[in-house]
């Protein structure tokens, strides 16, 4: 179904970048803008920049920009259409779709389709749970059970599957999903002979949201003793679902992680939803995976605290170690919890109740470096031995961190807790340190040569080379290809760009961010920028696009803004707002301390500045076409012995024309030229 375009044009008023953006990062304000750490790349140091008076971002460290609608897309990889009915709904926004082509519904993205199958299914799973006997005897009774409330099962949307071979499976086709969807996104299961059937059967089923609350997967539990059968089961990987990457409860937790400014790590789903209902909300789990590195990140984008709340078994005890060192490494502030032996965060809450267990993290929760010598000193005993082996796996952990006055700090924690001097403990922690060091560049010269070793095998073939193949054929022979100008500015790869593209960059920026300023009375800019560029064109393809959308628009009487540009359809291809958005978004902005002491800095938007910023790129862009035309002419001056003598006169005449233009523009830019 398509989007009608005034229903396109609501959404995108309705939305509030910071509003849309605040779902998946915490932002923080820096002068007029918003800054995080970039969710699309790993980072410490925020270059993520949310411009809400523009209502675009940009990552200065990636490149990543756009408007609200391309966030989504971009964050959740979803296209154009899917983005736009995600932020319809977050808006209350009613969609009323036409119909769509053959030809739209085949770009129709695998990755919708999927999420859309997904959502058939959870609707499923919770019908069956709450409007069938067999759901209501079976799933419902275990639910309520373990004390979930009607609030609860609706906020996860739980729900269960039948005991049936192929209830889903058949009810998804007559909806019009064929098989091969349906088992992309991991619902049925197809055997050799060609037998298919549900993946669930007789299970109650915990849907898993990403962060904006798209189901993308299923954990299940099964109530019957099988064993056969494992307790519970999980969907597969999928192209909308890799597990490394998700925590369970992560939607339902995010504003509460924000709010709070702590996120409860648990290990399995009915301890995020025990928590949950008794009022613990901040709470998520690694859904019965180790915790890995792309986890940890995405409770990063909300607090950069986290309590693990492990059970106080030996398996807890290591789970808890396993993780600690990855969060450290991350930058996160870090605290640990084992509950009592035999007790997980779902029973505990249940046994004592809700204010107690808030009271029990707050007086019983440790650092790392108390949970690590706890564990060490009651194992060592009097045995030095196992103080020292203790002291320097604590110190091993320190190494994780990057901050050095964080390590310096904790230095003296160490040395307080196993009574040893702070000295020992740095010296231990820099000898680490330096054995981690040679180990990366060991391996990375290892790398290194197995890399420069498969190109030496693989190298492929020159020009020549192939063209003394072709010979031996009786094939024609291929010449090398000049590569052409880069069409998409601010991409990042290797391709050379040329002094004049960064000065048509500069007049294009000029344009966008003061085009209707006035620099003297019924003067603005972009009348004079045109009026001096009135017979040029622009070398580089974007560049030239968007000056010969500012002559079309001043020609019917408008000034374009940068608004005009940003405003345009998000999509991948959408050269000429990613321009608008680079050359729009300051990476810096003027200290407030500098504000604070009355400190002047001079500003661009002055109009004494602003002028003379546009007189000098325009001579400085003519300077560079003049010496351009020189180095053609020169080359036909070379050539002209094929020539006749007046064509040869009139390339000489030519040359010193732009010669002189040259000179002319040297001296007003004060620029010194030689002969």
């Amino acid at each position: 179904m398509r989007i009608p375009e005034e229903t396109v044009e609501r959404i995108r008023q309705s939305a509030d970048i910071l509003e849309v953006i605040n779902d998946f990062v915490s932002l923080k304000k820096r002068g007029s803008n918003y800054i995080a750490c970039c969710p699309f790349h790993n980072e410490k140091t925020p270059s993520f920049n949310v411009n809400p008076v523009r209502q675009i971002y940009k990552c200065f460290g990636c490149g990543k920009a756009g408007d609200a609608v391309k966030f989504v897309m971009d964050i959740e990889n979803i296209g154009y259409g899917e983005a736009l009915r995600y932020l319809a709904k977050k808006y209350g926004i009613e969609i009323e779709e036409q119909e769509q082509t053959p030809e739209e519904l085949l770009r129709q993205n695998e990755r919708e389709s999927l999420l859309i199958v997904l959502n058939f299914a959870k609707t499923f799973f919770q019908e069956a749970l709450l409007k069938s006997d067999e759901g209501r005897s079976i799933g419902l009774t275990y639910f309520r059970e373990r004390g979930f409330t009607n609030p609860t099962l609706e906020a996860f949307e739980l729900g269960y599957s039948f005991d049936q071979w192929d209830a889903l499976m058949n009810e998804g086709v007559r909806r019009g999903y064929n098989r091969d969807l349906l088992e992309k996104a991991g619902l049925i299961l197809s055997k050799e002979g060609g037998k298919v059937f549900d993946r669930f059967r007789g299970r109650v089923m915990f849907p898993i949201h990403n962060v904006s609350g798209r189901v993308i997967a299923f954990g299940a539990r099964i109530l019957k003793t099988d064993k056969n059968q494992p307790k519970y089961l999980n969907s597969p990987e999928t192209t909308v679902y890799h597990k490394s990457q998700v925590l369970y409860g992560i939607y339902q937790a995010k504003q509460t992680i924000r709010q709070e400014d702590v996120c409860y790590l648990t290990e399995g789903y009915t301890d995020v939803i025990s928590l949950h209902q008794a009022g613990i909300k901040n709470v998520v789990a690694s859904s019965g995976t180790s915790l890995t590195t792309e986890q940890i990140r995405l409770i990063a984008r909300f607090t950069s605290n986290v309590t693990i709340l492990y059970d106080g078994d030996a398996a807890g005890i290591k789970a808890a170690l396993r993780g600690l060192d990855m969060v450290l490494e991350e930058g996160l502030n870090l605290r640990l919890l084992l509950l009592p032996d035999g007790e997980d965060p779902d029973s505990y809450v249940h046994k004592v109740g809700a204010d107690a267990f808030k009271q029990y993290i707050k007086t019983n929760s440790q650092d790392f470096i108390d949970f690590k010598a706890g564990q060490w000193l009651s194992e060592a005993g009097d045995d030095p031995h196992k103080r020292a082996e203790g002291i320097s796996d604590v110190c091993a952990s320190i190494t994780r961190i990057t901050d050095h006055l964080k390590r310096q700090t904790l230095s003296q924690r160490v040395a307080q807790v196993f009574h040893v001097s702070e000295q020992s403990v740095i010296s231990e922690i820099n000898r680490l340190l330096r054995k981690r060091q040679a180990q990366t560049q060991k391996e990375y010269d290892r790398q290194h040569d197995r890399a420069s070793r498969q190109d030496t095998s693989q190298q492929e073939p020159s020009v020549d080379e192939l063209n003394a193949l072709f010979a031996e054929s009786g094939i024609e022979g291929i010449q090398p290809t000049v590569p052409k100008q880069p069409l998409a500015p601010g991409n990042r790869t290797s391709t050379a760009r040329t002094p004049l593209s960064y000065q048509e960059e500069e007049c294009i920026r000029l344009l966008m961010n003061y085009g209707a300023r006035e620099l003297e009375p019924g003067i603005t800019l972009c009348q004079y920028v045109l009026s001096e560029l009135h017979d040029i064109e622009f070398q580089t393809p974007p560049f030239d696009l968007i000056l010969t959308l500012f002559r079309e628009a001043y020609h019917r009487g408008d000034i374009l803004t940068a608004g005009d540009f940003l405003t345009q359809q998000a999509s991948d291809d959408s050269i000429v707002q990613n321009q608008a958005i680079n050359l729009t978004t300051p990476r810096y902005e003027i200290s407030e301390g500098w504000i604070k002491h009355e400190i002047y800095v001079p500003s661009e938007e002055e109009i004494s500045i602003l002028a003379d910023s546009a007189y000098k790129n325009i001579l400085r862009i003519k300077k560079m076409l003049a010496e351009r035309r020189m180095n053609t002419l020169q080359q036909q001056l070379r050539e002209s012995k094929n020539k006749s003598p007046e064509e040869a006169d009139q390339l000489l005449s030519e040359f010193m024309h732009f010669k002189r233009i040259d000179i002319e523009i040297s001296k007003l830019l004060g620029t010194v030229i030689s002969g």
